[in-house]
């Protein structure tokens, strides 16, 4: 039967019919509700439920058992067993972050690195692609598949954003991308997508701790919060493999030597032999506890690969880091593959 969902601070109340999830529930109702994934594995539309009750028609992976204790759903994979009072973090409702596709030019393609690559889109000029600095976005593939993507750079007036690309074993759209694209190809993007930003608190530190290209979207934060003159205290941590996978490493170093409340850490997990590296070593989470062995007056935003996310996540809880202060973006398709025999 359906059930009523009305949403905290706010008066919006809905209907959700029967065997509808809350997320299909809202979408269809033209409710700003961030999301991403839409299969229960980046986290991006997670509520927490204060009165009624739900279950999750497919697993919730994207949460923890600390963010299940306290009583956190994923807005996607949840269906009402009972009337709801749900707290969830709504987009502006004026229209500007509203998914849709468009077509991008291909402007750029560079090396960053040996496996990371620069690639800069061009969207329509006649209308502003608003979104917010740590969203993404999918690109659309002519069999159907998307490839998600963080937009690796904050609004800008020429409509143009950033991505940055890693190529791995078996990821034949990147290899596309970096080998056979024509210059300036035409592809069709569409977002923007996900729940993951910087919110307003201005009284918290914010810690953020990014794993190999999940530095892209904690990038086009920060650029936009030091562009804005943020004064609290800011620390960004990543954590790759060896010192040549610090494919932005000087510009993270200006950041903080401009800025006196950025703090910024690299981390090695194995150096290289000629690395001769004097730096943070081991894993990158495992820094931020030695650094912060209380996290509970902190906001932590995680971005990188699920295994990251997870272990961040189940440590950082145990240093008192409350799962309503815990935002992040699991690259949970980093390793989908393109087809060979296709083209954008």
């Amino acid at each position: 039967m359906p059930h009523q969902v009305s949403i905290d601070s706010s008066d919006i109340e809905f209907t959700v019919e029967d065997e509808e999830s809350i997320l299909d529930a809202a979408l269809r109702l033209g409710l700003p509700v961030p999301y991403g994934c839409k299969t229960g594995g980046c986290g991006a539309c997670r509520a927490r439920i204060i009165s009624g009750d739900i279950h999750h028609v497919h697993n919730p992976r994207a949460l923890s058992d600390s963010e299940r204790q306290a009583g956190l759903a994923l807005l996607c994979q949840a269906q009402p067993e009972s009337d709801l009072h749900i707290d969830v973090q709504l987009l502006a409702r004026d229209g500007r972050h509203q998914v849709r596709s468009v077509p991008a030019r291909v402007d750029l393609r560079e090396r960053l690195s040996h496996d990371v690559v620069r690639m800069v889109l061009q969207l329509p000029k006649a209308r502003t692609f608003d979104y917010l600095p740590g969203q993404y976005v999918d690109i659309l593939l002519r069999d159907g598949r998307r490839r998600s993507f963080s937009i690796a750079s904050p609004p800008s007036p020429d409509n143009r954003i950033e991505m940055q690309l890693r190529h791995v074993p078996g990821g034949s759209f990147v290899s596309y991308v970096i080998n056979e694209m024509p210059d300036c190809s035409v592809l069709r993007i569409q977002g923007p997508l996900g729940g993951f930003y910087l919110r307003d608190a201005p009284e918290r530190p914010a810690i953020f701790i990014a794993g190999g290209t999940g530095f892209a979207p904690v990038r086009a934060m920060l650029m936009e919060a030091l562009a804005r003159g943020e004064s609290k205290p800011l620390h960004l941590y990543w954590g790759v493999r060896a010192a040549r996978d610090l494919y932005e490493d000087a510009l993270a170093r200006s950041w903080a030597q401009e800025h006196p409340n950025l703090r910024y850490t690299p981390v090695l997990s194995e150096p290289a032999a000629g690395d001769d590296w004097q730096g943070a070593t081991g894993f990158v989470h495992e820094q931020v506890i030695r650094d912060f062995p209380d996290c509970s007056g902190c906001d932590v935003y995680l971005s990188g690969p699920p295994v990251l996310v997870n272990a961040a996540k189940r440590d950082l809880a145990d240093r008192g880091l409350k799962p309503e202060r815990t935002f992040y973006d699991a690259f949970e398709y980093a390793f989908v593959t393109w087809p060979d025999d296709e083209n954008t």
